[in-house]
């Protein structure tokens, strides 16, 4: 282990500099996270005989429209910081993005699509959402790098001898002095846990359309809702209410009145070529 003074982060913020153009990792992992996704929604839709082209198109327009609503997001909930430093809105070099704000955009994105080009929505939502998780579980791992996003105190043991991490995560929850909960890493590891769950019961139950999507907004509100409070730093809202728990709430709530209420509709599999077109 060595004395708390001799350990340093495994990481630094900037993977590679180009000239005077720095390359961060929280950068490299977003693109990562959005092409592994892409390349999922791209194989499902080759399996189940939809335009690959509908998936592709979605998700390169949701990309930089998610990033700015996630911007958007979090700036809203820290305008008193903002309002005092405006030349800072469009920093997110350091990070300083919400989920939910991009879980908005990529909505958006998908809704706006789907009536142009007029196919089902929820058909498309369906094939997307293990993406989207996807790319949230990898997105996490940018936290990681700019030791951010993490929980209370904790000590080495704890991530050593309780969690069993390896070192270089360990390394990484060194900040300031202090040993921190790696959290990034739970909603990483119960996205990931989403991901393959969501696919398994797309791919052996054939189940209602619109369920994996809404199945998608349940299962990472329900791990969200319980990691979100062992974070430091959350966005708040009023007095002392966790604006990711309540909205974590909120989207239980309209994914399981939503499944109730699409109990009759067809199956993820029905009409695949006639919605094609």
């Amino acid at each position: 282990m060595g004395t708390l003074a001799s350990v340093q982060p495994t990481f630094d913020r900037i993977a590679i500099e180009l000239g005077p153009i720095p390359i961060y990792w929280y950068g490299i992992v977003i693109a990562l996270g959005a092409v592994v996704g892409l390349m999922i929604a791209i194989f499902e839709s080759k399996r189940i005989g939809f335009n690959e082209e509908y998936a592709v198109d979605v998700v390169i327009w949701s990309i930089p429209i998610s990033i700015i609503c996630a911007r958007i997001y979090y700036v809203a909930f820290e305008w008193d910081y903002y309002g005092q430093n405006l030349d800072q809105i469009i920093n997110i070099r350091q990070g300083g993005i919400a989920i939910h704000g991009a879980i908005i955009g990529a909505i958006l994105t998908v809704l706006i699509y789907t009536r142009k080009k007029n196919i089902s929505f929820w058909q498309i939502a369906d094939i997307l959402a293990p993406s989207l998780l996807f790319g949230q579980a990898v997105g996490r791992w940018g936290n990681f790098f700019n030791q951010e996003a993490h929980g209370g105190e904790t000590t080495w043991t704890f991530l050593q001898d309780t969690l069993h991490l390896p070192d270089w995560i360990v390394n990484q929850m060194y900040i300031d002095g202090v040993y921190y909960v790696p959290t990034f890493l739970y909603e990483s590891i119960w996205n990931i846990i989403g991901v393959i769950l969501l696919i398994v019961w797309r791919m052996k139950f054939n189940p209602r359309r619109g369920y994996i999507f809404l199945g998608y907004l349940v299962w990472y509100s329900i791990g969200r809702f319980y990691i979100e409070g062992l974070r430091t730093d959350s966005l708040m809202m009023g007095d002392g209410l966790r604006t990711a728990q309540i909205v974590s709430i909120a989207l239980i709530v309209f994914g399981l009145v939503m499944m109730v209420l699409r109990k009759n509709a067809v199956r993820y599999l029905d009409g695949t070529k006639r919605e094609a077109k």
